[in-house]
């Protein structure tokens, strides 16, 4: 690849690494799992970054491809990642500061949206992120309708989880 490409897609993920870091948040537990599921969708990422057209924005993109990456590694119980081996040069990123406290005070929120299936931890996490139903449907491929009315189901299944007295 040109180094202009691998500038670009650097550049690209140092702007969007705080996405793919929650998304590694809500898939796994530990610190571990963490930056192997976040290493993972970054060399996923980079195997399909010369294929990004720009016809959506590259956030939206990354969205896909990291959701894609996560729910195939963490189907059910699974923890533990097949990794892909990575023959390229090595890009210094620097992390990004990962707020561990503000993580704690999250903690139930957490603990219930670990409850839910695949697909409504994806929706509730873009919906969590201010994105809109537009860009919600067109990265997890359905209708806006449907966007709209599963986040209704998640957001009942939420209040259960979090009040069950209620």
């Amino acid at each position: 690849m040109s180094d202009t490409l691998e500038q670009s897609f650097v550049s690209q993920l140092q702007a969007n690494q705080n996405i793919i870091h929650k998304i590694c948040r809500l898939y796994t537990s530990g610190e571990d799992a963490h930056k192997d599921l976040f290493q993972e969708i970054t060399i996923q990422l980079w195997k399909a970054f010369p294929k990004f057209r720009g016809d959506s924005k590259f956030s939206t993109w990354a969205y896909r491809v990291a959701l894609n990456t996560a729910i195939t590694l963490y189907r059910k119980d699974k923890r533990s990642v097949a990794t892909t081996e990575f023959e390229g040069r090595q890009h210094y990123t620097p992390e990004v500061e990962y707020d561990y406290e503000e993580e704690e005070q999250l903690k139930l929120m957490y603990q219930a949206v670990y409850q839910l299936n695949d697909i409504e931890k994806a929706l509730i996490f873009m919906y969590l992120e201010d994105k809109d139903y537009t860009e919600i449907s067109e990265t997890l491929g359905i209708s806006e309708v449907n966007a709209r009315v599963k986040m209704n189901r998640i957001k009942g299944k939420l209040k259960k989880i979090l009040n069950p007295l209620a």
